[in-house]
């Protein structure tokens, strides 16, 4: 079913926004949390965005890990945050890649960021409007996403951020982490 549009969002990458990205990350033990994660997602779920997480997971596609597998790591990643007060609403993931896969996961697919197929499918069965809504990445990619998916605020964060010399599209902001990229959706939406 597909909903009215009219909440707005923030879709968050996984690996280099939420967590340190170590590389195909699916045990709960092997997860470090960034600094200041809890308290943005909790601020941004007290503003009135909801929290979706929209991640590439070619770990699957590449044989590192089962979907199963994923899904357990995924389920135990939103109970984190739900027992600390700071609720993701949803995580969409790709488990796909178009020449390292195997089998079913090898393809080309509209939802492999940088395309957009992961968030327009959230805002179709969550009721987003996109044109109200932001996106956080760590990678151009996660922004260009956000851009061929008609989101007006899109922030790269980290190394990458640190690594554009000017921020022309796909990203409109850059931060140095969640925390900053969750005072600049705040303040925007003022």
């Amino acid at each position: 079913m597909v909903l009215p549009k009219t909440r707005k969002a923030v879709f968050l990458d996984r690996d280099g926004v939420i967590n340190a990205d170590a590389g195909y990350l699916v045990k709960p033990e092997d997860f470090r949390f960034l600094p200041g994660v809890f308290d943005a997602i909790r601020r941004l779920d007290q503003a009135g965005y909801a929290v979706v997480v929209v991640t590439n997971q070619s770990g699957i596609a590449r044989g590192f890990y089962t979907e199963e597998a994923y899904l357990a790591s995924q389920a135990w990643l939103m109970k984190t945050f739900e027992d600390r007060d700071a609720p993701i609403e949803a995580v969409y993931y790709c488990p796909h890649h178009p020449d390292k896969g195997t089998g079913p996961y090898r393809i080309e697919c509209d939802c492999r960021k940088p395309a957009p197929g992961l968030i327009l499918r959230a805002a179709d069965e969550l009721g987003i409007d996109l044109g109200s809504s932001a996106i956080v990445g760590d990678k151009i990619r996660d922004v260009e996403a956000g851009r061929r998916a008609g989101i007006p605020l899109r922030i790269l964060v980290g190394t990458d951020a640190l690594d554009v010399p000017a921020l022309a599209p796909p990203a409109t902001h850059a931060a140095r982490g969640l925390p900053e990229a969750a005072d600049i959706i705040l303040e925007a939406a003022k």
